[in-house]
Protein backbone atom coordinates (compact mmCIF):
# COMPACT_ATOMS: atom_id res chain seq x y z
CA UNK A 1 0.00 0.00 0.00
CA UNK A 2 1.47 3.19 -0.46
CA UNK A 3 1.95 6.36 2.00
CA UNK A 4 -0.72 8.41 2.58
CA UNK A 5 -0.03 12.26 2.43
CA UNK A 6 -2.44 14.96 3.06
CA UNK A 7 -2.18 18.12 1.42
CA UNK A 8 -4.02 21.05 3.34
CA UNK A 9 -3.94 24.33 1.61
CA UNK A 10 -6.45 27.08 0.15
CA UNK A 11 -5.05 27.07 -2.73
CA UNK A 12 -6.09 25.03 -6.00
CA UNK A 13 -3.11 25.79 -8.04
CA UNK A 14 -0.84 24.59 -5.26
CA UNK A 15 -3.23 21.63 -3.93
CA UNK A 16 -2.99 20.21 -7.62
CA UNK A 17 0.46 20.66 -8.90
CA UNK A 18 1.98 19.19 -5.34
CA UNK A 19 -0.58 16.22 -5.28
CA UNK A 20 0.19 15.65 -9.13
CA UNK A 21 4.05 15.28 -8.31
CA UNK A 22 3.57 13.52 -4.90
CA UNK A 23 1.23 11.15 -7.12
CA UNK A 24 3.97 10.86 -9.89
CA UNK A 25 6.27 9.91 -7.02
CA UNK A 26 4.40 7.05 -6.20
CA UNK A 27 1.94 8.10 -3.03
CA UNK A 28 -1.39 8.24 -2.52
CA UNK A 29 -2.67 11.54 -1.85
CA UNK A 30 -5.76 13.65 -0.48
CA UNK A 31 -6.50 17.09 -0.33
CA UNK A 32 -7.93 19.94 2.05
CA UNK A 33 -8.87 23.30 1.26
CA UNK A 34 -9.18 24.56 5.04
CA UNK A 35 -7.40 23.47 8.22
CA UNK A 36 -10.63 21.98 9.55
CA UNK A 37 -11.01 19.83 6.60
CA UNK A 38 -7.74 18.93 7.16
CA UNK A 39 -8.20 18.00 10.66
CA UNK A 40 -11.10 15.81 10.03
CA UNK A 41 -9.60 13.95 7.28
CA UNK A 42 -6.70 13.47 9.48
CA UNK A 43 -8.66 11.73 12.32
CA UNK A 44 -10.89 9.74 9.08
CA UNK A 45 -7.46 8.48 7.04
CA UNK A 46 -4.36 8.65 9.40
CA UNK A 47 -2.37 9.55 6.54
CA UNK A 48 2.18 9.67 6.85
CA UNK A 49 2.10 12.59 6.63
CA UNK A 50 0.89 16.13 6.25
CA UNK A 51 1.91 18.95 4.12
CA UNK A 52 0.10 22.20 5.23
CA UNK A 53 -0.10 26.05 4.38
CA UNK A 54 -0.21 28.64 7.27
CA UNK A 55 -3.09 31.12 6.15
CA UNK A 56 -6.04 28.73 5.76
CA UNK A 57 -9.84 29.78 6.30
CA UNK A 58 -11.42 28.08 9.64
CA UNK A 59 -8.32 27.03 11.16
CA UNK A 60 -4.65 28.17 10.09
CA UNK A 61 -1.84 25.86 9.79
CA UNK A 62 -0.33 26.96 13.20
CA UNK A 63 -3.58 25.90 14.84
CA UNK A 64 -4.01 22.76 12.37
CA UNK A 65 -0.90 21.75 13.86
CA UNK A 66 -1.36 22.52 17.41
CA UNK A 67 -4.70 20.54 17.14
CA UNK A 68 -2.74 17.51 15.83
CA UNK A 69 -0.15 17.62 18.19
CA UNK A 70 -2.39 17.63 20.86
CA UNK A 71 -3.10 14.10 20.27
CA UNK A 72 -1.49 11.27 21.46
CA UNK A 73 -1.87 9.18 18.09
CA UNK A 74 -0.49 11.79 15.63
CA UNK A 75 2.00 13.19 18.00
CA UNK A 76 4.57 12.01 15.44
CA UNK A 77 3.16 12.98 12.51
CA UNK A 78 5.62 14.53 10.35
CA UNK A 79 4.59 18.03 9.16
CA UNK A 80 5.90 20.71 6.85
CA UNK A 81 4.66 24.15 6.56
CA UNK A 82 4.40 24.76 2.66
CA UNK A 83 3.83 29.20 2.82
CA UNK A 84 4.43 32.38 1.95
CA UNK A 85 5.21 33.38 5.36
CA UNK A 86 8.80 33.86 5.56
CA UNK A 87 9.34 36.02 8.44
CA UNK A 88 11.91 34.75 11.10
CA UNK A 89 9.58 35.32 13.52
CA UNK A 90 6.98 33.39 11.03
CA UNK A 91 9.35 30.82 11.08
CA UNK A 92 9.84 30.53 14.99
CA UNK A 93 5.80 30.44 15.49
CA UNK A 94 5.88 27.71 13.12
CA UNK A 95 8.50 25.52 14.81
CA UNK A 96 6.84 26.36 18.32
CA UNK A 97 3.87 25.42 16.62
CA UNK A 98 5.11 21.54 15.80
CA UNK A 99 6.28 21.25 12.46
CA UNK A 100 8.99 19.68 11.62
CA UNK A 101 9.75 21.48 8.38
CA UNK A 102 9.29 25.27 7.40
CA UNK A 103 9.07 25.49 3.74
CA UNK A 104 8.59 29.34 1.79
CA UNK A 105 7.10 29.69 -1.00
CA UNK A 106 7.70 29.95 -3.87
CA UNK A 107 9.81 25.86 -3.58
CA UNK A 108 11.17 23.67 -5.94
CA UNK A 109 9.19 20.54 -5.87
CA UNK A 110 12.25 18.43 -5.77
CA UNK A 111 12.81 19.76 -2.25
CA UNK A 112 9.84 19.12 -1.42
CA UNK A 113 9.67 15.61 -2.51
CA UNK A 114 13.61 15.24 -0.97
CA UNK A 115 12.09 16.69 2.14
CA UNK A 116 9.06 14.29 2.37
CA UNK A 117 11.34 11.51 1.94
CA UNK A 118 13.55 11.59 4.49
CA UNK A 119 10.41 12.23 7.00
CA UNK A 120 9.10 9.47 5.55
CA UNK A 121 12.12 7.48 6.05
CA UNK A 122 12.57 8.64 9.94
CA UNK A 123 9.12 8.30 11.06
CA UNK A 124 9.34 4.65 9.99
CA UNK A 125 12.66 4.12 11.70
CA UNK A 126 10.69 5.79 14.72
CA UNK A 127 7.72 3.89 14.51
CA UNK A 128 9.54 0.51 14.01
CA UNK A 129 12.43 1.08 17.30
CA UNK A 130 8.46 1.96 19.27
CA UNK A 131 6.84 -1.34 17.66
CA UNK A 132 10.02 -3.83 18.02
CA UNK A 133 12.16 -2.05 20.71
CA UNK A 134 15.74 -3.64 20.68
CA UNK A 135 16.23 -6.23 22.98
CA UNK A 136 19.33 -6.90 25.52
CA UNK A 137 21.13 -9.87 24.81
CA UNK A 138 24.18 -10.93 26.12
CA UNK A 139 27.48 -11.81 24.32
CA UNK A 140 29.31 -14.83 23.93
CA UNK A 141 32.74 -14.19 24.99
CA UNK A 142 33.78 -15.53 21.92
CA UNK A 143 32.14 -13.71 19.24
CA UNK A 144 31.94 -16.14 15.63
CA UNK A 145 33.44 -14.53 12.91
CA UNK A 146 31.78 -11.59 10.82
CA UNK A 147 29.86 -11.95 8.06
CA UNK A 148 29.89 -10.65 4.64
CA UNK A 149 26.85 -8.46 4.25
CA UNK A 150 24.53 -10.84 2.30
CA UNK A 151 24.72 -13.64 4.83
CA UNK A 152 23.61 -13.40 8.25
CA UNK A 153 22.99 -15.77 10.38
CA UNK A 154 19.22 -16.03 12.37
CA UNK A 155 18.52 -17.55 15.21
CA UNK A 156 15.06 -19.55 15.72
CA UNK A 157 14.07 -20.61 19.29
CA UNK A 158 12.72 -23.95 19.70
CA UNK A 159 12.03 -24.91 23.01
CA UNK A 160 15.61 -25.29 24.94
CA UNK A 161 17.11 -25.73 20.96
CA UNK A 162 18.62 -22.99 18.57
CA UNK A 163 18.89 -23.15 15.42
CA UNK A 164 20.86 -21.43 13.02
CA UNK A 165 20.32 -20.99 9.08
CA UNK A 166 22.51 -18.27 6.82
CA UNK A 167 20.31 -15.66 5.20
CA UNK A 168 21.65 -15.44 1.64
CA UNK A 169 20.30 -12.30 -0.87
CA UNK A 170 20.66 -11.83 -4.56
CA UNK A 171 22.79 -8.81 -5.83
CA UNK A 172 19.30 -7.97 -7.12
CA UNK A 173 17.18 -8.48 -3.69
CA UNK A 174 20.30 -6.47 -1.68
CA UNK A 175 19.69 -3.59 -4.18
CA UNK A 176 15.54 -3.31 -3.86
CA UNK A 177 16.28 -3.83 0.12
CA UNK A 178 18.64 -0.86 0.22
CA UNK A 179 16.27 1.43 -2.21
CA UNK A 180 13.21 0.29 -0.02
CA UNK A 181 15.08 1.88 3.31
CA UNK A 182 15.44 5.14 1.55
CA UNK A 183 11.47 5.17 1.52
CA UNK A 184 11.02 4.89 -1.94
CA UNK A 185 7.95 3.09 -4.05
CA UNK A 186 7.57 -0.01 -5.71
CA UNK A 187 7.07 2.21 -8.82
CA UNK A 188 10.23 4.58 -8.03
CA UNK A 189 12.57 1.74 -6.94
CA UNK A 190 11.45 0.00 -10.71
CA UNK A 191 12.43 3.22 -12.06
CA UNK A 192 15.58 3.26 -10.94
CA UNK A 193 16.41 -0.78 -11.41
CA UNK A 194 14.39 -0.34 -14.91
CA UNK A 195 11.65 -2.64 -13.84
CA UNK A 196 8.28 -3.48 -13.65
CA UNK A 197 6.47 -2.28 -10.25
CA UNK A 198 5.28 -6.17 -10.23
CA UNK A 199 8.73 -7.64 -10.48
CA UNK A 200 9.43 -5.01 -7.59
CA UNK A 201 6.83 -6.54 -6.17
CA UNK A 202 8.17 -10.26 -6.06
CA UNK A 203 10.97 -9.24 -5.10
CA UNK A 204 9.88 -7.52 -2.04
CA UNK A 205 8.09 -10.68 -1.01
CA UNK A 206 10.99 -12.65 -1.28
CA UNK A 207 12.47 -10.21 1.00
CA UNK A 208 9.87 -10.95 3.38
CA UNK A 209 9.95 -14.73 3.36
CA UNK A 210 13.60 -14.54 3.72
CA UNK A 211 13.21 -12.80 6.77
CA UNK A 212 10.42 -14.17 8.32
CA UNK A 213 8.86 -10.54 8.52
CA UNK A 214 5.13 -9.54 6.99
CA UNK A 215 5.62 -5.77 6.12
CA UNK A 216 8.09 -3.05 5.50
CA UNK A 217 8.64 -2.03 8.92
CA UNK A 218 9.39 -5.28 10.24
CA UNK A 219 11.93 -5.83 7.14
CA UNK A 220 13.65 -2.46 7.78
CA UNK A 221 13.76 -3.39 11.74
CA UNK A 222 15.13 -6.45 10.66
CA UNK A 223 17.42 -5.18 8.12
CA UNK A 224 19.05 -1.94 10.65
CA UNK A 225 19.77 -5.24 13.25
CA UNK A 226 21.78 -7.26 10.92
CA UNK A 227 23.60 -4.81 9.29
CA UNK A 228 21.53 -5.87 5.96
CA UNK A 229 21.54 -1.88 4.73
CA UNK A 230 24.19 -0.26 2.95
Amino acid sequence: MPLIILVADDDLGTRLSVSDYLEMSGYSVITAENGQQALSMIETYHPHLLVTDINMPRIDGYELVRKVRQKPPLRLLPVVFLTELNSTNQRIKGYQSGCDVYLPKPFEMEELGAVIQSLLVRSQVIHTELRFPPQTTKEPVDKPPSRSINSVEINHQSGNNTQAHALQLTKREQQVLNLLATGLSNVEIGNQLHLSPRTIEKYVSSLFRKTDTSNRAELLRFALEQHLIK
